[in-house]
């Protein structure tokens, strides 16, 4: 298959021909099309487009801003709106040019965009600028970005009975292609009928990528010419009178939009306009959503004919165009109409047909008949759902049996899921975000949430509850003061909801007398969607100046690096700088200030951070966090401290411990305040890469003569499902197999499902290719209907969503096991990721020989230096299974023209390849790459278990000190053999957990494992260059407390420790003597206590040890690995271990209790 030649800039820049782009791209292409459709037609026009950014539109804004080149060439404005409704103010400004003033433009076309709430807030001036009406060569289209199953956002939106209220006839476009083919129409209509026009924006549609067919004048736009015009026609004028408008709008301007829609063929009978019976009637994204119904239900266009079955899809939903509506519903004994959440379509449809002779004997929708819930109005239709649905009806007029049984197994893929409910793969914050530190409130005080990141605070361990819409942040707690007290909350708001409108919840707070504390996080970006700037000029001086002219004099600002405001920064009088640190102090303060207090928290977005090292416009410090997993005690608390996401489990011989993730560490540093001496920093040097000669170039001598895999026939599309994290490249899969499928001449659709997920959960795209793009009706992989599902978290493969996908015996599954931390991890140290269950439920769905399981995480980091590789190194698998209908050398092109990181992807895509192919050579080249520690090698015997842990007592102590260890759990191995034959667990137990116990680690132990030249090797695997390390302690005799919970703080201290270290190692021979100064604190005392106690226990545990007693007694002898940490931290754990011990010690001593315990 030969590779067409293209560019990234075809998508804006080819005038005619096919071009690969997202829904997003079509959007910032329309207008260059209009443009010179206007050219041609010697018209001298300009664009002018502004809006407020919201999924499914969160894009659009940096899409634009990227092509800004190409807009300047077609005379567009891009003006992005501080809000909504001022953005579409200035929209109304556009239609009044030469009104007044003659300009030398003809007229100026309009986009205004938005999401649902944005169209909500813009009731006021849609109705007032809809009303005036648009210019003859002007027009508006107003793109609603509708959320209907609230993914991100905090309400389910469907705007079009907002544009019906300020009467907009509204488009609904069923694809990318649309988008350019409709949008056209859509100024056409605006400029014929005088209306705005509301076009209808979803994810399935707005986030979908094709291979689409472009050309100005692929549209031919017929003028009605049987209209009946009022004097002075239908467009904009002035002076004008309000009564005059709306008898223009009420009587002319909606029919003029109709007859438009009925010249130009809009709406179209697209499946069987002979004899028929049953009539389905579906728009946009349900029309979609029905085609993949009928796929599902394995009904053709031929079987649809066959039992007389005619398919509707009307373009302009409201105000329905009748003629049309009329010739499809001719000889119909029933009309089904499937509309997404509250009914538009059905309504009219009844109205129109009402006295009409067309009108069929049923018409049904969100209900039947009975009045039963057909298509519910609530959450979203899915394809499988209405199969169901249409199965029965369709059954009704032939092919019941054929019906029936595929009706059987939808319902199984949509029944209750085999997978784990505890394991989900859900939105978080990201790794380093400010959020992490900002959204904490002191003990006793409460905080209400702010939308966009700020939102998933709620789920955290935040103590923050309940929200509002943008721009009303904390104005809930104005109703609430007056009768509690007028005691105290905190407010959190971003700098980009602040701006758009937060201020004038801010100026209300004040008004009120109300004691609370707003908290502006200044992230310098638009985080949730995208890291878009502030529209606008804003700084923390001057926040701090507009709160000071506010009447608030209690104002704070509060940085990860305050020193950057140097002496004389000009902020408003009395603001005080803070070190975040010092926030908990700080905000114990603000809570006793009476009215409304401020703190502008002044620290740049994770991934804004990231973004701008790489491009080197901003400072990338020469420092990284890092775990000496042999001092971790795997307590979490670094996790608990940070709430970051890089800090990931590491499994290893002696317990879970930390490791940090340094691919994906954004250099926060808040995890080395976790209360543990285990970690360290690293200053200067840089993350160890592979060297030139020994890289994993494409050129090696394994990957440069890998066979060419049999690929997939495309008799039928190839469906594919991409199952990742949100924030990691995952997307990148499904754009590399369009843009291949694409440059080979072949049509694809791609659909991400993103949105909030984007912070860290689950991303699902949909990926199809197919001979052609006609080929290719529907967008979303349907029920069963996956040919491959690419596994790039496990996680996320084995949600419902995923799995619904996955058919027996036809679905292969090629899965990345790598254990990524999800939410639950960071406030549960022992979470159980249940790899291994996940695995067997993957494969009993989709068949043990259809399923592939690797470690891609771990071989691709090692190959290549970032995990951000796993990625590509998986399609680079999938690929060489045969799976993937595109060549190989459509694949390195699309990576190429992708243009980031080209030579890493291209390598990884190769590598990935021969795992596929030989996966023990690509496992031994990554093995030659990685850190190598020996504790994560784990004990496959019993007796490796108490030899390595003899050794390692030996070293930690002396010979007799491993002697009375090897005594201890010699006597628990024979005793387990002779009291309770066959059973199996103590001996195991207590090898593990009296070792554990009795290898505390007091000083000499930390100083031991710092400088026993193990860890400075891990250390040396990892970093090179020129560094040092800096140790993060709390040394008990003299570390200082905080004043407010009598907790130890960490302190820093510099390369010079490692002599102590080394010192203090050899001191050991102290320990527990009177010479060891350490021993006397309460917390050493404590600890060599509970390796007498132990001692004690499992003398009793043995004494009374038989059948019965021995599950109880292996639950006892596993207590200590409940107790973990330092100080403060290891207190908390034992107090609930021995609670726990005193429990169970009790049932041991009182059989009549162990049944119960053993339910």
């Amino acid at each position: 298959m030969s590779i067409a030649h293209a560019t990234l800039e075809d998508k804006y820049t080819l005038e005619s021909g096919r071009i690969y782009l997202t829904g997003t791209q079509a959007l910032v292409r329309l207008p260059m099309l209009q443009k010179q459709r206007d050219k041609a037609s010697n018209l001298n026009t300009g664009c002018f487009i502004s809006g407020y950014r919201g999924s499914p539109l969160g894009a659009y804004d940096m899409a634009l801003w990227q092509a800004r080149k190409f807009l300047a060439n077609n005379e567009i404005q891009f003006q992005p709106g501080v809000n909504e409704d001022l953005a579409a103010t200035a929209i109304w400004g556009t239609q009044q040019l030469n009104l007044i003033e003659k300009s030398e433009y003809d007229g100026v076309f309009a986009i205004w965009y938005g999401k649902g709430p944005g169209v909500d807030r813009c009731g006021d001036v849609f109705k007032h600028a809809n009303a005036a009406g648009t210019s003859s060569h002007g027009g508006v289209i107003a793109l609603m970005g509708d959320d209907h199953t609230a993914k991100s956002s905090t309400l389910a939106h469907q705007s079009e009975y907002a544009m019906v209220d300020a009467m907009i006839p509204v488009l609904n476009p069923a694809g990318v292609q649309e988008f350019l083919d409709l949008g056209l129409h859509g100024f056409a209509m605006s400029r014929f009928s005088g209306c705005w026009t509301g076009f209808k924006c979803v994810t399935m549609t707005v986030d979908s990528s094709a291979s689409v067919y472009v050309d100005p004048h692929r549209v031919d736009i017929k003028i009605p010419d049987n209209f009946g015009m009022p004097d002075g026609g239908l467009n904009i004028r002035w002076p004008d009178v309000q009564l005059e408008q709306e008898v223009r709008l009420h009587n002319f301007k909606l029919l003029a939009a109709q007859a438009y829609v009925r010249t130009n063929r809009l709406d179209r009978i697209v499946i069987n306009s002979g004899p028929a019976k049953l009539g389905l009637v579906a728009a946009g994204k349900s029309y979609l959503d029905v085609r993949q119904a009928l796929a599902d239900l394995e009904l053709d266009e031929s079987d649809l004919v066959r039992l007389g079955v005619r398919l509707y899809k009307p373009a302009l939903v409201w105000p329905l165009e009748p003629e049309g509506l009329r010739e499809f519903a001719t000889g119909l004994d029933e009309i089904i109409v499937v509309e997404e959440k509250r009914g538009l379509i059905e309504d009219q449809i009844k109205e129109l047909l009402y006295n009409s002779p067309q009108r069929p004997k049923v018409i049904v929708g969100k209900t039947d008949e009975e009045g039963e819930v057909l298509f519910p109005s609530t959450y979203q239709l899915t394809a499988g759902g209405i199969a169901l649905a249409l199965a029965e009806r369709i059954g009704r007029y032939g092919d019941t049996t054929r019906l029936t049984e595929q009706t059987r197994f939808l319902r199984r893929k949509h029944g209750p899921s085999p997978t784990n409910a505890n394991v989900l793969r859900t939105p978080y914050f990201c790794s380093g975000c400010p959020h992490n530190s900002s959204t904490r409130v002191p003990d006793g005080s409460r905080a209400l949430s702010g939308i966009g990141c700020h939102y998933l605070a709620q789920y955290m361990d935040r103590n923050t509850a309940t929200y509002t819409h943008m721009g009303g942040e904390g104005v809930t707690w104005l109703g609430q003061a007056p009768f509690n007290g007028n005691q105290h909350v905190f407010v959190n708001i971003g700098d980009g909801t602040y701006f758009h409108s937060g201020y004038l919840a801010v100026r209300a707070a004040v008004a009120s007398g109300a004691n609370m504390t707003y908290k502006v996080l200044f992230n310098d970006a638009v985080a949730m969607t995208g890291g878009q700037p502030v529209d606008g000029q804003m700084t923390v001086p001057d926040i701090t100046f507009q709160f000071y002219g506010e009447g608030i004099r209690r104002i704070a600002v509060v940085s990860d690096e305050p020193e950057k405001y140097s002496v004389g920064t000009d902020f408003a009088p009395g603001t005080t700088i803070h070190h975040r640190d010092t926030l908990d102090e700080l905000q114990r303060e603000l809570r006793e200030w009476q009215g409304v207090s401020t703190l502008v928290y002044d620290q740049t977005c994770a991934n804004e951070k990231r973004r701008r090292r790489k491009r080197g416009t901003m400072i990338d410090p020469a420092k990284r966090a890092f775990i000496n997993d042999a001092v971790c005690e795997g307590c979490g608390d670094c996790s608990t401290t940070s709430n970051c996401v890089s800090v990931e489990p590491l499994e290893t011989e002696f317990g879970r411990k930390r490791i940090i993730n340094q691919s994906t560490c954004n250099k926060d540093m808040s995890c080395t305040k976790g209360f543990c001496p285990s970690f360290v920093t690293i200053l200067g040097g840089d993350i160890r890469q592979p060297k030139r000669e020994t890289a994993p170039s494409t050129s090696h001598p394994l990957v440069t003569s890998l066979p060419t895999p049999e690929l997939p026939l495309l008799d039928r599309p190839t469906e594919i499902l991409v199952a990742g994290i949100g924030g990691t490249g995952v997307v990148t899969i499904g754009a590399l197999i369009g843009m291949a499928a694409h440059l080979e001449g072949k049509g694809c659709s791609v659909l991400d499902m993103v949105g909030i997920a984007q912070k860290g959960g689950a991303v699902l795209s949909h990926v199809k290719v197919a001979r052609r793009p006609e080929d290719l009706h529907s967008v979303e992989v349907g029920a069963g209907g996956a040919d491959l599902l690419i596994g790039c978290d496990l996680v996320v493969s084995v949600s419902p969503e995923a799995l619904s996908r996955v058919r027996h015996g036809q679905t292969r599954v090629i899965v990345n096991n790598h254990n990524t931390p999800i939410a639950g991890f960071i406030h549960d140290p022992n979470f159980d990721f249940e790899t291994s269950i996940n695995q067997h439920t993957l494969a009993k769905t989709a068949g043990e020989k259809n399923s592939f399981f690797l470690e891609a995480t771990q071989i691709a980091t090692a190959l290549f230096g970032d995990s951000i590789a796993t990625n590509v190194f998986m399609l680079g698998v999938t690929y060489q299974s045969g799976a993937i209908p595109v060549s190989a050398e459509a694949i390195e092109r699309a990576i190429e023209l992708n243009g980031v990181a080209v030579e890493m992807n291209k390598g990884a895509f190769a590598w990935g390849r021969l795992a596929a192919h030989n996966l023990t050579a690509a496992e031994a080249e990554a093995d030659k790459r990685l850190v190598k520690n020996p504790v994560t090698k784990l004990s496959q015997t019993l007796d490796q278990t108490i030899n390595r842990r003899i050794g390692y007592l030996t070293k930690y102590q002396n010979i007799s000190y491993a002697a009375r260890y090897r005594s201890l759990v010699s006597k628990v191995k024979t005793s387990e053999a002779t009291k309770t034959p066959g059973a199996t667990g103590l001996a195991e137990a207590v090898a593990r957990y009296a070792f554990k116990l009795m290898a505390y680690k007091d000083e000499y132990e930390v100083a031991r494992l710092h400088s026993d030249g193990t860890f400075l090797e891990q250390v040396r695997q990892t970093f090179e260059g020129d560094y040092r390390l800096n140790f993060h302690l709390a040394p008990p005799l003299f570390a200082p407390r905080d004043r407010h919970t009598g907790k130890a703080k960490k302190m820093t201290f510099g390369p010079w420790l490692m002599v102590v270290f080394r010192l203090l190692a050899k001191l050991k021979f102290l320990r527990g003597t009177p010479f060891d100064i350490f021993g006397y604190t309460a917390e050493r005392r404590r600890e060599r206590q509970l390796v007498e106690d132990y001692f004690e226990t499992v003398e009793e545990l043995l004494g009374s040890l038989d059948h019965d007693s021995h599950s109880l007694a292996v639950q006892i002898a596993e207590i200590p690995e409940l107790i973990r940490g330092y100080g403060h931290v290891k207190e908390l754990h034992l107090h609930d271990a021995e609670a726990k011990k005193v429990a169970l010690i009790a049932i041991l001593r009182d059989p009549s209790q162990r049944p119960a315990a053993a339910e």
